[in-house]
């Protein structure tokens, strides 16, 4: 491995020049489980149906970093206490928080490797480099972990109110135009400060605070929780799942060796080792993309059909409900498409489904964001805040959703 002294500066169209702040921060750029991320879509799907998000997992890392940045300058002119093997533990945590992420981020998080987030693939990535850089990194992951003693530097990385979150709404409102989303994030981390161990907000910065939880919620519903991107990642889900099928009856399916691996091994916790994190560091939205195209002319009629349907945009209808679906529904369009196209019940419901999203803009509960009010006292920004919304914004909000071909009504 190459170690350069070099320190860099990127250019980025939200918030300008981003500086590189040490030469180990420098190298972990460098390295190939890093620079893997230039090919991992942030948004997953989503540019199917904004056109612009077409930013990658780098450009969120290096935002989240420059954000850290800014909130520890902040908080140390406040006088809060941080040395600067914690600054550089946090710049590495923050960094690598999402270095897990597989193709096409959340949308095949379950389907690569069973049963397992990223967070988990993540912490084993920060493990595999710590020892490349000799125990550098373990501070950062005891930050990463929640186990280091001061838990706000926990908190600015992962929280309702991290950096992680400030980045992405920003970003993602930046690149989708949803304007919404957009955030002030330079204002509220002017806000932020720390008593008894973890992070607030100070009252002046409540309508910030508002603002953030609001433009979440609106970029839940009509950005991440999209019914046409549900339906297009509900697609991609099932392409993999069809191809494992096909390969597991013996049929030929040809895609590259680090898909193949996952497809022809089951993958979870128990059996993530050191050759696995090498196999998965290997794989990125390129390997899914050639092999779907590659599919859509396999003489396996569900295949063949779901990989068109993705890549030419060609969707099954989807209808969002605030109840569940009614059973004979489902029922009806499952009858049309199994006698029209005479297939199976289990190739049926490749085409004919039902799911449900959620969406809870704030939780009260966990890690939830004190308001520091001027006679010091702390309040949650539920209680603290005149806009009632914000109490709604701590429900759980369920819909239901039914798929079927639109050929099929």
């Amino acid at each position: 491995m190459i170690n350069s002294r070099k320190l860099k500066i990127f250019n980025d169209p939200i918030y300008g020049f981003i500086t590189i702040p040490n030469g180990l921060i420098f190298d972990l750029i460098g390295h190939p489980y890093f620079q893997r991320l230039r090919r991992i879509s942030q948004m997953g799907l989503s540019y199917l149906v904004y056109p612009g998000a077409h930013h990658t997992r780098f450009h969120h890392a290096l935002g989240s970093m420059h954000l850290m940045q800014k909130a520890l300058q902040v908080l140390k002119y406040k006088g809060v206490e941080i040395n600067k093997k914690e600054e550089e533990g946090l710049y590495i945590a923050i960094l690598l928080h999402d270095i897990g992420h597989g193709p096409f981020s959340h949308a095949m998080e379950h389907s690569i490797v069973e049963s397992t987030d990223h967070e988990y693939i993540s912490l084993q990535f920060m493990q595999a480099l710590n020892e490349i850089f000799k125990g550098k990194l373990t501070l950062a992951i005891s930050i990463f972990k929640g186990q280091y003693e001061k838990r706000f530097l926990n908190q600015l990385v992962s929280s309702q109110l991290d950096m992680d979150r400030l980045d992405y709404l920003k970003r993602d409102s930046f690149y989708t135009g949803v304007a919404e989303g957009n955030i002030n994030s330079e204002r509220l981390i002017t806000m932020l400060n720390v008593v008894d161990g973890n992070l607030v907000v100070e009252e002046k910065g409540i309508y910030s605070v508002e603002k953030f939880l609001m433009a979440r919620r609106f970029m839940y519903w009509q950005v991440y929780l999209h019914k046409t991107g549900i339906v297009a990642e509900q697609l991609l889900i099932r392409i993999l799942k069809r191809a494992k099928e096909i390969m597991h009856e013996g049929k030929v399916i040809v895609c590259s060796d680090a898909l193949r691996f996952f497809m022809e091994n089951r993958v979870e916790k128990e059996n993530f080792d050191q050759k696995i994190l090498n196999t998965f560091s290997k794989l990125d939205d390129v390997d899914v993309l050639a092999a779907i195209k590659l599919w859509q002319e396999h003489d396996d009629f569900v295949l063949s059909n779901l990989c068109e349907m993705l890549l030419n945009r060609h969707f099954l209808k989807v209808k969002l409900k605030n109840s569940s679906i009614d059973r004979s529904l489902l029922e009806k369009h499952a009858k049309r498409v199994k006698e029209k196209y005479k297939l199976t019940d289990q190739e049926t419901s490749y085409f004919v489904f039902e799911g449900k999203i959620e969406n809870k803009a704030y939780d009260r509960h966990h890690q939830n964001i004190n308001i520091l009010r001027k006679n010091k006292k702390l309040i949650d920004v539920a209680r603290a805040s005149d806009q009632l919304n914000l109490k709604a914004l701590s429900k759980t909000v369920t819909k239901y959703y039914i798929c079927y071909p639109k050929d099929s009504v």
